[in-house]
C-alpha cells in the first residue's frame, strides 16, 4: 500500500461554527466576527476546531497544494510542502506554483521536505501565525504538535478526501478572505466549464480511475469516491462506475482493491486511467493478462495512461493553481481514451 499512497499522495465540507451574538457563519463552515477586521475566525474541522484570533501575517503550509490557496489570493506564505512527485525539473516545486511565484514577484518560500513525515523543527522555524492543512492526512499527532507552533487548519472530515472548493474555502477563511476565495472557486468552476465543452465525447462517459501494480496483476486497485480525482470528477457531473459507488458506500478510505477474480465488476467502465513508466508496455501487459482483458474498457484499449511523476500526471489530483494549468490537457488525455472505443 505504501507506493499506492505515494501516487496518491503526489499524483497521494460541510462545516459550520459559532461564536457570540455578535457573529455570523460563512459557507466555508466557518464563523466571522462582524466587526470590521473578519477576526477572529473560527474553523471546525476533523480534530475539532480552531480558533484565529487576528489577521495572519506568516502563512506555513503543509501536505499536498494548500500552498497554492494563498498563491491564488496573492499571500506567499512563508514555507510550504516540497513537491517530490511531478516535479519536471528537480527544484520542489510543481511548475503552476512556480508561474505563479514568478507572477507575483516572490522568492520561493522555505521547502517542507515531508518524504518521512512532517519536519515539525523546520515549520516552527519559520514562525508562522498559522499553518493550512486543509487538505491533508494529518493524524491526531500531527496536529496536536502543529498546534503547539501555531492555529492549524486541518482537513474537515475524511484524511486525503477535502475537495479543492472546501481546500479554498477553510483556507481562504483563516486569512481573512473568504470572499476572495468563494471568487477563486467561481472562476475556477469556469475555468473547468468552458475546457470541459471542448470535449463533447466525454459525456456520459464512466471513468475509473485506478492504479495497478505491475509486478502484480492479482488485484486492481482503484481510487474511491472520497478521493479527490474520482471525486473530481463526479462533481462536474460524470456518472459513478458501479464498482466505485458499491465500495465506496463501505468504506472511507481514498483508495481499494478488490480481487482480478472480480474483473466482472468492472463491466460498465468505459475509461480506464491508470499510472505507469514514461515508455512503459503497461496497456500491452494488461490487455494480455488472462482476467484483466476481460475488462471491456482494458479489452478494446480505453486506457488513459498517465506517466508517472509527471506533472500533467500530478495535475490529474486537481488544485487552485493546477486547474488552470492543465486542464485543457487532461480533459484531451480522457477524451483519448473515449475514442479508443469508437
Amino acid at each position: 500500500m505504501r507506493a499506492s499512497r505515494l501516487i496518491a499522495l503526489g499524483i497521494a465540507v460541510a462545516l459550520t461554527g459559532s461564536l457570540a451574538a455578535c457573529s455570523s457563519s460563512t459557507d466555508a463552515g466557518t464563523t466571522e466576527s462582524e466587526s470590521g477586521s473578519g477576526f477572529p475566525v473560527t474553523i471546525e474541522h476533523a480534530y475539532g476546531e480552531t480558533v484565529i484570533e487576528q489577521k495572519p501575517e506568516r502563512v506555513a503550509t503543509v501536505a499536498w497544494s494548500n500552498h497554492e490557496v494563498p498563491l491564488a489570493l496573492g499571500v506567499v506564505p512563508v514555507g510550504m510542502s516540497k513537491a517530490t512527485w511531478g516535479d519536471d525539473d528537480g527544484d520542489g516545486v510543481l511548475p503552476w506554483v512556480e508561474d505563479k511565484l514568478e507572477e507575483l514577484g516572490a522568492e520561493t518560500p522555505v521547502l517542507f521536505d515531508e518524504t518521512d513525515g512532517i519536519d515539525f523543527e523546520a515549520v516552527a522555524d519559520t514562525q508562522p501565525d498559522v499553518i493550512l492543512a486543509a487538505y491533508s492526512g494529518l493524524t491526531q499527532e500531527d496536529y496536536d504538535t502543529l498546534s503547539k507552533i501555531a492555529p492549524v487548519v486541518a482537513y474537515p472530515e475524511v484524511a486525503w478526501g477535502t475537495s479543492y472548493e472546501d481546500m479554498i474555502r477553510m483556507n481562504s477563511a483563516a486569512l481573512g478572505l473568504s470572499a476572495e476565495g468563494d471568487e477563486l472557486i467561481d472562476e475556477l468552476h469556469e475555468t473547468v466549464s468552458a475546457s470541459l465543452e471542448n470535449y463533447p465525447e466525454l459525456d456520459g462517459a464512466r471513468i475509473l480511475f485506478s492504479y495497478i501494480d505491475p509486478s502484480d496483476f492479482s488485484q486492481i486497485g482503484f481510487y474511491t469516491s472520497h478521493d479527490t480525482r474520482p471525486g473530481f470528477l463526479e462533481s462536474i457531473g460524470f456518472p459513478v462506475p458501479e464498482i466505485v459507488a458499491e465500495e465506496s458506500a463501505n468504506t472511507e478510505e481514498f483508495y481499494t482493491s478488490v480481487s482480478a477474480e472480480e474483473a466482472d465488476r468492472f463491466a460498465d467502465v468505459d475509461v480506464f486511467v491508470t499510472y505507469g513508466d514514461p515508455g512503459s508496455d503497461i496497456v500491452a501487459q494488461l490487455q494480455a493478462d488472462p482476467l484483466l482483458s476481460q475488462i471491456p474498457a482494458i479489452a478494446n484499449g480505453s486506457i488513459v495512461v498517465l506517466e508517472n511523476d509527471t506533472p500533467l500526471a500530478a495535475s490529474a489530483n486537481p488544485s487552485p493553481l493546477s486547474i488552470g494549468w492543465g486542464i485543457d490537457d487532461y480533459f484531451a488525455l480522457l477524451a483519448s481514451g473515449v475514442s479508443a472505443q469508437q
